[in-house]
């Protein structure tokens, strides 16, 4: 008989793709966790993983068990968590996948805020540089951008404007842009992020639309590091009104070509379909949503 342990076993391998990570994800050793493995194996007389040197990935058998075992598993779930009374604390496990800047500077604060408010509630944040589509497994995920996916509900925290800034001294010694197409001229730092075409800028003013080729300077994908250079005089960068308004604030950027508007990049909140009903999601989704209308700041 397939056991609760057995759904677990196959789901975590599933979500993970290797029996290392598995096992980390279940609190076991390797060793223990593909024996585990086998035993399953042999007692439904089927092979559900194929393994080579580098990875471990489930046969269709497998992979069936595994669709299957998330359905099960999500329906006692909910079924857990609507036996609690309304007076209650949230239990069991919530599970989030986020950027690493936005996490790290935007959520971390927010979810600390809000285990104080459910100490029985266990969470855990996984910050990628792609949070997303690979976190098949969260119950929720922070995304940065627009999407287009059926599987998934998208509810928009903020809509983020995108900010041209440079340094006081930069634009002091290069001069600041009057026009889009003196952007051309200057020292332009990009940002690869969601395998978006980074030397097209577009923007848009009333009824005027205009769009800039950069030749970037200095690329990276790590939007704090390129704020960083452009902090240090390296030139104009576009980025994430969240990342860069306390910059602008406190004088070390300035923003360029105000009354012009970049394309945006909402902060959005990605819920699995299947999920959307989870009592632990659902007040996630408000609360965070609140506190993104909060004039207070993001502090623990």
């Amino acid at each position: 008989m397939i056991t609760f342990a057995d759904l677990e076993l196959v789901t975590a391998i599933s979500a993970s793709g290797s029996l290392s990570e598995a096992a980390r994800k279940l609190r076991v050793t390797t060793a223990a966790l593909s024996m585990r493995l086998r035993k399953l194996e042999v007692a439904l007389g089927l092979k559900l993983a194929s393994r080579d040197s580098r990875r471990l990935s489930l046969t269709e058998d497998g992979e069936r068990l595994a669709e299957e075992g998330k359905r099960l598993l999500q329906s006692l779930e909910e079924l857990s968590e609507s036996m609690i009374g309304d007076d209650q604390q949230l239990q069991g496990v919530l599970r989030l996948a986020a950027p690493f800047g936005f996490g790290r500077l935007r959520l971390a604060p927010m979810l600390a805020r809000f285990a104080k408010l459910h100490p029985k509630l266990k969470i855990e944040l996984d910050l990628k540089e792609t949070p997303w589509p690979d976190r098949n497994n969260c119950d929720a995920v922070i995304h940065i951008g627009s999407i287009s996916d059926s599987s998934w509900t998208a509810q928009v925290l903020a809509s983020n404007e995108r900010w041209l800034c440079a340094s006081p001294t930069y634009l002091q010694k290069h001069g600041m842009p009057d026009t889009p197409n003196d952007i051309a001229s200057h020292r332009c730092i990009c940002i690869r992020e969601n395998d978006e075409h980074v030397t097209f800028w577009h923007l848009h003013k009333k009824a005027q639309t205009q769009s800039i080729r950069v030749i970037p300077a200095m690329t990276t994908n790590d939007g704090g590091v390129a704020r960083r250079w452009a902090e240090s005089d390296l030139g104009l960068v576009l980025r994430s009104q969240w990342d860069v308004a306390e910059s602008v604030a406190n004088g070390t950027l300035m923003r360029v070509l105000p009354d012009w508007q970049f394309d945006t990049a909402p902060i959005l909140l990605l819920i699995p379909t299947q999920k959307n009903r989870s009592r632990k999601v659902q007040m996630l989704s408000s609360f965070l949503s609140a506190s993104f209308k909060s004039p207070i700041p993001d502090s623990i």
